[in-house]
């Protein structure tokens, strides 16, 4: 007995963890500091924390109550109906849940390249096909109608990711709209905002229920995390809000309690921490701006809780970051060998990662010249 053919499914590259990189390089865990998988430099929520040691006693229950009482929370904080909240175990259960209600075999999901591996994973294992639209670095991986538009071609899901990962551009609101507008009826735009905490964008939940000058829609889904801002990754919680008509399908396509006791708790707690929240994004966009100002190579403008550099060769310089005590993410993944992708972190965490970086690059520059023979002194001579 074997697995089906899983010869088209490729693993989930997620960032190394700060243990796992000290024991491989026998090195103590306090001496690394972790920029790569894009997680809150302050912790979860102290709220959710606390609802999660207040919560550890009843976790023999299963998450009925809770369950509701959450969607009930994030629905009033979009001003949409209970029904129309799908929680899920992270923002990746969303997806898988979009696409249980809509992929039948033989239909095909747009994903933007580079992105998030797990649309095309989940559309795969749904039995559908994945097809691409390009995102140009030429560009600085600008994103518009346009783009998405030449390259559709009647695919059931169109997945745009706002903030993008691992860029950090933004598609404005107009053009989510007229993609809906151009795309088929049975087209469905699913428009990820696990970092939309962190980008000055009004969320595309205004085209779901027809708010800010947009007329109601029910072909536009968006995805949320609490992964992110509310710092809760390791609890694994997000949702998706749907249009209206699609509130019924929740019920036959999601697992039995979506999402366990102490994740829904957390969430309950966290969604109201509004303190928390404030201080994370603060955080976000100053380190963003130290990031551009300071690092001693190109980096993109961001609207993400990251950014990313043009270093020239991502895993040489992830490595030798690494060895230097910072993890960051090496993009090759992303189909970005020369980009590292840099989490924004604390004062401190990211003026450690930015002095890193400048002085990984001037010595990959010192060996680089040593190799071509060339250095100062004979440039001089040359010139004289």
């Amino acid at each position: 007995m074997q697995p089906r053919d899983l010869s088209d499914h490729v693993a989930y590259e997620a960032g190394r963890g700060i243990e796992e990189v000290a024991r491989e390089l026998g090195r103590d865990p306090s001496d690394f500091v972790k920029l790569a998988s894009n997680e809150n430099p302050h912790g979860p929520s102290p709220a959710a924390a606390v609802a999660i040691r207040e919560t550890a006693s009843s976790v023999s229950s299963y998450p009925k109550a809770v369950h509701a009482d959450l969607r009930s929370a994030v629905a009033d904080r979009w001003e949409v109906t209970d029904e129309q909240v799908w929680l899920a175990n992270g923002g990746d259960g969303a997806i898988d849940y979009l696409h249980r209600a809509t992929v039948v075999p033989g239909d095909t999901v747009l994903v933007p390249d580079p992105g998030f591996a797990y649309y095309g994973m989940s559309s795969r294992f749904h039995h559908g096909g994945v097809r691409e639209y390009g995102l140009e670095r030429e560009d600085d991986f600008a994103q518009d109608a346009e783009t998405v538009l030449e390259a559709y071609d009647g695919d059931r899901l169109v997945f745009l990711t706002s903030p993008h990962n691992p860029s950090g551009s933004t598609i404005p609101l107009a053009d989510v709209e007229t993609l809906a507008d151009a795309t088929d009826d049975e087209t469905l735009i699913v428009v990820d905002e696990a970092y939309g905490e962190f980008a000055d964008r009004d969320s595309a939940v205004a085209l779901i229920e027809g708010r800010d000058g947009f007329e109601a829609r029910d072909d536009v889904a968006v995805l949320r995390t609490f992964s992110k801002a509310y710092g809760l990754a390791g609890v694994r919680l997000g949702y998706a809000v749907v249009p209206d008509e699609w509130s019924d399908a929740y019920a036959r396509v999601n697992t039995p309690f979506a999402a366990s006791e102490l994740a829904c708790r957390a969430g309950l707690a966290a969604i109201d921490d509004d303190e928390h929240v404030e201080r994370t994004v603060g955080t976000a966009r100053e380190s963003r701006a130290y990031m551009r100002e300071n690092v001693d190579a190109h980096v993109w403008e961001s609207e993400g809780n990251f950014v990313l550099v043009d270093v020239g060769d991502g895993s040489v310089v992830a490595d030798e970051m690494q060895e230097r005590g910072v993890i960051v993410r090496d993009c090759s993944s992303f189909g970005l060998p020369g980009c590292i992708r840099i989490t924004c972190g604390t004062d401190e965490e990211t003026e450690r990662a930015v002095a890193t970086l400048n002085d990984v690059l001037a010595t990959l520059d010192l060996e680089r010249d040593s190799t071509d023979g060339t250095d100062d002194s004979s440039a001089e001579v040359a010139d004289t």
